[in-house]
């Protein structure tokens, strides 16, 4: 026994050597010298406390050359895995459940697309140059580097990275910022198939004879598939475990409205929350250049960033830029649709999808006049009727490229007026600031016109006019402002004003009214100090707004003196978020409940999770509590008619009896924060146990969905885990920029074991902020990359 006990210390010492010397070989390296092919001259790299580079180059090649090494060796596995679903690619590493989102990024043309955009490029611009030392710098970490632990999980084979894979990327985010696949064929089912009644609560224009009026009314298969197509759309992200945007908030001041006399920008762009953080942060310097940056994978422009002169911000337009289009099949040729009175062929073509583990997978992919034909994801449970995608990523020339590369320079009005007309796709919002006193927004989008009458809320008939577009609008039509005289602007995803109606799939005002309100006191002079307050505030009218059309029902409902009580305590509460706040949590479970009592027996299980997972169910179910009569409080197929208060004392009972059942008998339980937690999300963490090393939390979350700390979560019961929210929070004072202020969810890296892995998560979800340092820092380590000989 003791050679046995001898021999098993040996093993697990040598298991434990290995292990150790196995993790630090895949940390990052942040101190010493390396020898850099293609260098002209050497280049530092300053770490700050927080692990963001700070890297001084004598060039502009070098420079993105060695931001590209080092970006690599803390974010590589992001970088392969993001380029892998942007290209749908995730199934050769991930397995066949992620064959439907490959087979939809491929029917999205995405690839195409990115290699056409390439051919348009002048090789010998700036920008291309820039970002082919970019991806130099990445491949040549990853050529001279161990692989990623990831990599080894998922038997990854290292492959170059590629300007193919940065522009693909770009497609990525414009898809996840459409709201198309799941809200139009939800508004369309709700107009078809129950009446058009039904639509008074989304407050949409309706066609009393329907937008297919001169095709053949959609097949009950058509529905089913497209109930399916607007699944997938939902799951792609999820399941990949890959942020996707989804709102934000941004403002500036003029010097005339702060306490330093100079602008003040703030802004938190609202994305998923995953591990690890979407914004790598990084400050390069070079002769005539300096900023700091926060950049996504496999892109050398910062899409957010400032220095001393000048800085911005980016929030969602939300314009609807996909419109999905039934087609009218030839009855001789099932690949002929009907296009402006005359058949057309529909483009067919071949892709093959490798599966791990599995035979490749061939897949037929199919395009009209209007676009690729995206129900054919569904493969042969595909409905009768081509649904086709109209999606301005994929129709204009959109030069995002060299847009950015400009935006990361623009140091005035005009030249940050220039830069955004360049971004075409998908529509932005960017609010800028310099220290010579300017601030101005813009819309960013190339806006199409369509038919008068056209609403694009709904599928649209590919056989008539109204699925044409007659052009796009000039970048001077749309929303913009500079120097205002009110002194600020805030931009929070709402529907802006606007010289022609912008079709959008909006957030409500309520965020953006809860900011307005307090930027509007010109008592108030803002600096850092009193925006942190603005940034992390949890409270808006939507809580209460809802609430009091429902107010009488539930106190005559309200059973005992413990559930008046309860209703006391809605009736007195001023929609804040805050971790110990029970009505918080009562009455999100509530809302949950009268949109089921409500809307369920419409819609059955598919169609109303797909519809309360869109933007529409956020403005719509304030005016259905606010409407008696809507036809929604009926019980549909029942001979009982139904009624307001009969709802709402369903969706009573339902909320208290899940809320006891799963926060326990006592009321004083039913705290915020035991109900609505934050995790950050790690792709391979989606799989147990591997969940316990690489996702971060789960943190108790204050704030919810369209308060201005919009940490949301989904329409649902409790609990709720947090979706998304913040992707940063960062305020620059002008008047000294070198103090701006700024936080990372989680953490710098995406290596695992590394100390910045998740060391601003606390930090983070407890409203902390840390200096986005400049310049001259309280230097950690430094990196020394050398021309290599």
């Amino acid at each position: 026994m003791k050679r046995s006990l001898t021999f098993l210390a040996v093993v697990i010492a040598a298991a434990a050597g290995g292990g150790y010397w196995y993790v630090q070989g895949k940390l990052p390296q942040r101190e010493g010298e390396v020898a850099l092919a293609s260098l002209q001259a050497p280049v530092s790299v300053r770490y700050d406390a927080r692990g963001v580079p700070h890297l001084q180059a004598s060039n502009e090649t070098d420079l993105y050359r060695a931001l590209g090494y080092v970006h690599a060796q803390d974010r590589l596995f992001q970088m392969e895995i993001i380029r892998r679903l942007a290209r749908g690619e995730l199934a050769e590493v991930l397995g066949s459940k992620l064959l439907p989102t490959d087979t939809l990024f491929r029917t999205l043309r995405i690839r195409e697309q990115a290699e056409r955009y390439i051919e348009r490029q002048d090789k010998q611009s700036p920008a291309w140059l820039a970002l082919q030392a970019y991806l130099d710098g990445v491949n040549a970490w990853q050529d001279s580097h161990p692989k990623p632990m990831e990599f080894d999980v998922l038997g990854i084979t290292p492959r170059p990275f590629t300007a193919q894979d940065t522009l693909s990327i770009a497609g990525y985010m414009a898809y996840s910022f459409a709201a198309a696949f799941r809200t139009e064929p939800a508004l369309t089912y709700v107009r078809d198939q129950l009446g058009s009644e039904y639509l008074n609560i989304f407050d949409l224009d309706w066609n009393p004879e329907g937008a297919l009026h001169s095709r053949p009314p959609l097949a009950a298969a058509d529905w089913k598939s497209l109930e399916q197509l607007a699944l997938i759309s939902q799951h792609a992200l999820s399941e990949a475990g890959i942020p996707q945007y989804e709102g934000s908030n941004a403002w500036t001041l003029s010097g005339s409205r702060t306490r330093s006399g100079k602008p003040l920008l703030a802004g938190d762009p609202h994305i998923s929350f995953a591990v690890p953080a979407v914004w790598y942060e990084a400050e390069l310097s070079a002769p005539g250049f300096n900023l700091y940056g926060y950049h996504q994978a496999l892109n050398p422009f910062a899409s957010l960033g400032h220095n001393r002169e000048f800085g911005w911000s980016l929030t969602m337009f939300q314009n609807d830029d996909v419109d999905l289009i039934a087609e009218q099949v030839n009855p001789a040729n099932p690949d002929q649709v009907r296009i402006n009175g005359q058949w057309q062929a529909l483009t067919i073509t071949q892709d093959t999808i490798a599966v791990k583990g599995e035979e490749p997978v061939t897949i037929t992919l199919k395009r009209s006049p209007h676009g690729p034909i995206v129900n054919q994801v569904i493969g042969a449970n595909a409905g009768p009727t081509p649904i086709a995608m109209w999606w301005a990523f994929l129709e204009t020339d959109n030069p995002v490229l060299e847009g950015f590369y400009q935006v990361n320079r623009a140091d005035t009005l005009d030249k940050m007026r220039s830069a955004a007309a360049k971004i075409q796709a998908p529509g932005l919002n960017l609010v800028w600031a310099n220290a010579r006193g300017d601030i101005g927004w813009w819309a960013a989008a190339q806006l199409p016109i369509r038919p008068d009458g056209v609403n694009p809320s709904f599928i649209l008939d590919g056989s008539t006019a109204q699925a044409d577009k007659l052009g796009f609008y000039p970048f001077s039509a749309n929303p913009q402002a500079e120097n205002p005289a009110s002194g600020y602007i805030v931009s929070a995803n709402y529907q802006p004003p606007a010289a022609m109606p912008i079709p959008g799939y909006y957030n409500l005002a309520d965020r953006g009214q809860q900011l307005d309100r307090q930027l509007a006191d010109a008592t108030i002079k803002w600096d850092t100090q009193n925006s942190q307050a603005l940034q992390l505030d949890t409270a808006s009218g939507y809580g209460p707004r809802t609430l009091a059309p429902l107010l009488g029902v539930l106190r005559e409902v309200a059973a005992g003196d413990q559930e008046k009580e309860l209703v006391e305590q809605l009736a007195s509460w001023n929609g804040d978020y805050p971790l110990d706040s029970v009505s918080a949590t009562l009455f999100n479970q509530l809302l949950y409940d009268l949109a089921y009592a409500a809307m369920h027996d419409e819609l059955g299980d598919a169609w109303f999770q797909m519809l309360i997972s869109t933007r529409v169910i956020d403005a719509a179910l304030p005016r259905l509590a606010a409407d008696a009569e809507s036809p929604w409080w009926g019980l549909h197929g029942s001979s009982e008619h139904g009624s307001r208060s009969d709802a709402v004392k369903r969706a009573w009972q339902a909320s208290l009896a899940h809320l006891r059942e799963t926060l326990g008998n006592d009321p004083a339980a039913w705290q915020w924060g035991k109900a609505h937690t934050l995790t950050h999300n790690h792709p391979l963490g989606l799989q147990k146990p591997l969940n316990l090393l690489f996702n971060v939390g789960a943190f108790a979350a204050p704030g919810t969905h369209e308060v201005p700390n919009n940490l949301s979560a989904k329409i649902g019961p409790a609990p709720w885990p947090v979706t998304y929210g913040p992707s940063t929070r960062r305020l620059i004072d002008f008047a000294d920029a070198g103090q701006a202020l700024t936080i990372n969810p989680v953490g710098q890296s995406g290596v695992l074991f590394d100390r910045h892995y998740a060391d601003q998560a606390k930090d983070y979800i407890e409203g902390q902020y840390h200096k986005a340092q400049m310049g001259v820092i309280p230097e950690q380590s430094t990196l020394r990359l050398v021309p290599k000989n």
